[in-house]
């Protein structure tokens, strides 16, 4: 049977709690890239969290990043974000609060440098308090989902199953703004929700492999098997699930960051796309390596558990006892007893003298006796 076949029928015998420090070292050499990064380079808000005023014109000049950064460089902007949309068909320049004169004066310096007329140029203003205020509703609603994660797996599973998966999914947040932070890419409203959407999804792999590991702590006898052989039982029982379901799921999203997004210039699906791809591989990854194998070592220091883990390793040294002693007893048996001495061929008697055998004697009628 190949294993395609055993994967799709559960068989197989991973052993993915055994291997936790492996896991642990992979998430926490990535939390540690990912927080280095968010600490040196910081996430690149867009205009709608800091506020700001952003223009955007056709590149009628085809000029360079350079020369759009001399021209505004006199207003004091020398700091502006330009950004070359379209392979440079556009021009999308992006800078702090301004007044409504050195507004004007940014328009007019970017569309006399860009070839256009000031009515071509697309402005678009955000103020400070419209950026607070976004920024704030974004926590809210991340801090509402995150209890009601915990509310929930709490009432359906249990409160360890609880921490554990909000602990996997602090992970791919981490991860994913860790990403954002090295790429550089944007963080807009629309990220906001694509980290929300992954986070969802991360939470249903979680749950489908907690699910799994309660109906199996129901089904079976818990002097069977101890808590991490029972985990590990389960994972492989629905592997092949979270392969389908990850699959299906990253290559929509990755044709639409890759192909929607580089090749044919959606820039605004970007944003979205990048964080949806982010967070599903390591949604994926965390139900795997880091939800189920801090439930597993968790709950295996439980009293139950434990006598069950104590009576199964008492069990094998006692076998393990048990079969060196009746090795050595049947090896000092055989070393005692006496070698039985070959059999000699019974040698034929021998005659005491080379004479002829007499013939038997006649009877009285002639008859030989």
């Amino acid at each position: 049977m190949n294993l395609v076949t055993r994967l799709y029928r559960g068989e197989t015998s991973f052993d993915f709690v055994g291997a936790k420090r492996i896991w642990l070292a992979i998430s926490s050499a990535l939390i540690l890239i990912s927080l280095v990064a968010i600490a040196i380079f910081g996430l690149n808000l867009s205009l709608d969290f800091k506020g700001g005023v952003a223009v955007e014109v056709t590149n009628v000049a085809g000029v360079d990043v350079a020369a759009v950064r001399d021209a505004v460089t006199p207003l004091g902007l020398g700091d502006a974000k330009i950004q070359m949309l379209a392979g440079g068909a556009d021009i999308r320049v992006q800078v702090g609060t301004l007044s409504p004169a050195e507004s004007r004066a940014f328009q007019e310096a970017v569309a006399k440098v860009s070839g256009s007329s000031l009515d071509q140029v697309s402005i678009d203003e955000v103020g400070p308090t419209f950026g607070a205020q976004i920024t704030r509703r974004a926590v809210t609603a991340l801090v509402v989902f995150l209890a009601a994660v915990v509310l929930f797996m709490w009432w359906r599973l249990e409160w360890k199953m609880a921490v554990s998966g909000i602990t996997a999914l602090f992970h791919d947040l981490i991860i994913t703004f860790g990403v954002y932070a090295l790429t550089r890419f944007e963080v807009t409203p629309a990220t906001v929700i694509g980290v929300l959407t992954i986070l969802g999804y991360s939470l249903y792999d979680t749950v489908v492999v907690f699910d799994k590991v309660k109906e199996n702590i129901e089904e079976l006898h818990t002097d069977r098997m101890t808590l991490s052989e029972l985990v590990n039982r389960s994972m492989n029982q629905v592997l092949m699930r979270s392969i389908n379901t990850s699959l299906t799921s990253l290559l929509p999203v990755g044709s639409l960051l890759f192909v929607g997004s580089f090749l044919l210039g959606a820039h605004t699906l970007r944003d979205f796309a990048l964080a949806l791809f982010v967070g599903i591989a390591a949604g994926t990854y965390s139900s795997i390596g880091v939800a189920s194998p801090i439930l597993a070592t968790w709950k295996e220091h439980e009293e139950e558990w434990e006598r069950v883990r104590r009576r199964k390793e008492r069990g094998r040294a006692d076998g393990s006892r048990r079969g060196a002693k009746k090795a050595a007893v049947e090896s000092s048996a055989a070393s005692k007893t006496p070698q039985a001495a070959p059999k000699t061929p019974q040698a034929a008697p021998k005659r005491k003298s080379g004479a002829a055998p007499r013939p038997p004697k006649k009877g009285k009628k002639g008859r030989r006796r």
